[in-house]
């Protein structure tokens, strides 16, 4: 399944930090590629160094790293499908915090996870996995237009958040316990589900107040 984006509602303004996160993240993968292991290895999060006080700056600067292309597009199709309507109930300067705060508390969830690892853990799958936990427990009744596929065959329909983003979440917790491995096209599984439940239960307390409910 790939989320294109709520049909059920729209942002009251452009979602200008969802879209300055999405730029972040491609100016980053371009300095991995121009930059190589070296920038990688500088920056990417190792769970064995943070749990020694260590390299305490990646916790941040590792959200904003991808392993390869399908990776960062994955990413940013899931961010900017659930991303806007968060930031709109939110508001910029909130929703900023909570995705880096979301991002974090998943980091740091993988790192607790496993933290004599040794395996580089990078990317921004954990922080927005905390954007579908708020969007979860804010818009759950809302339709996704979404992309199913059937084999060799695809087609668009529309899918409740609950459904979709409760069926992901599924999924983490069945594979939980992979460490990610970026060499070996590992998924920080912990980190997706410690993002989502910070998602879930803060979500709400980072919200304005609104003048709709959905």
């Amino acid at each position: 399944m790939i989320p294109l984006g709520d049909e059920s509602r729209r942002p009251a303004r452009f979602p200008a930090v969802t879209a300055a996160i999405i730029a972040l993240n491609a100016l980053v993968f371009c300095f991995e590629l121009l930059l190589g292991d070296a920038f990688v290895g500088r920056w990417a999060a190792v769970p064995a160094d943070i749990a020694a006080g260590r390299g305490l700056d990646t916790l941040l600067a590792s959200m904003f790293m991808h392993a390869s292309w399908s990776h960062i597009i994955g990413n940013m199709i899931f961010l900017w499908a659930f991303g806007p309507e968060i930031e709109d109930a939110m508001g910029s300067v909130r929703y900023g915090l909570f995705y880096l705060a979301g991002g974090i508390v998943a980091m740091l969830a993988q790192i607790a996870a496993d933290p004599t690892s040794t395996v580089p853990t990078l990317g921004a799958s954990g922080a927005i996995a905390a954007v579908m936990g708020a969007f979860l427990v804010t818009y759950p009744s809302d339709r996704i237009r979404t992309i199913l596929f059937f084999g060799w065959f695809a087609r668009v329909t529309f899918v409740p958040a609950a459904l979709l983003i409760g069926f992901w979440l599924l999924t983490q917790l069945i594979s939980l316990g992979v460490v990610a491995d970026v060499q070996q096209g590992g998924v920080a599984y912990m980190a997706h589900v410690g993002g989502a439940l910070f998602g879930a239960v803060t979500g709400k307390l980072f919200e304005r107040h609104r003048a709709y409910e959905g």
